[in-house]
């Protein structure tokens, strides 16, 4: 009969994404890991498997947390999307020029640093970046149905150009782009949506 866990799965998994998050999948060592967490050999691969599989189970928690916080911050009624979208726009923008010590978007630097070989981020990338795509575009076409956003514009196409330009904030922010820099360019881009 196997002996009842000791330690909190869910703080040793906040631990481990936030040393992922700082230093970069490469260069955090199981061993890292280990002393950050108080963790023994045994109980790490027991719970974990492996350094691999723990990054993907932060990965995928982070993603899936991120997912989750753009849909509350979107949904609502009709009245008030554009509202919505503009505020999650200037949010990011915010917090991108509040990140003093530049660690950036989990979901950017894990993409960026494992995309290429690890055809499981690559997976939850893809997915992540799908689902924050169809909520900008169901709140773009919401802001549509009000009248705050021109009918004859590809709602799918505007959401495609909003994610592209969050993710470019994130990325120049991560480079030490300026907070006004950062917050002009999240301005100048829901200038450029066609209002009604």
């Amino acid at each position: 009969m196997a002996r009842p866990r000791s330690f909190d799965e869910d703080e040793v998994l906040r631990i481990a994404r936030d040393r992922f998050w700082s230093t970069g999948y490469t260069a955090t060592s199981v061993d890292d890991i280990l002393t950050a967490t108080g963790l023994g050999k045994g109980s790490f691969y027991g719970a974990f498997g492996d350094k691999h599989k723990l990054f993907l189970r932060t990965f995928d928690g982070y993603c899936a947390a991120l997912v989750e916080a753009v849909r509350r911050s979107l949904d609502g009624p009709d009245d008030g999307a554009f509202e919505r979208l503009r505020a999650q726009v200037l949010a990011v923008a915010n917090a991108t020029a509040a990140d003093v010590c530049l660690r950036g978007c989990l979901l950017a630097k894990g993409t960026a640093e494992l995309s290429e070989h690890d055809p499981e981020v690559t997976a939850t990338a893809r997915r992540t970046f799908r689902a924050i795509e169809e909520l900008l575009t169901s709140c773009v076409a919401a802001a549509q149905r009000a009248g705050d956003i021109s009918q004859d514009a590809d709602p799918a196409r505007l959401a495609a150009l909003l994610l592209a330009v969050l993710r470019g904030i994130e990325a120049l922010g991560k480079g030490g782009g300026s907070p006004d820099s950062l917050r002009a360019i999240a301005e100048t881009a829901l200038s450029l949506l066609p209002r009604s």
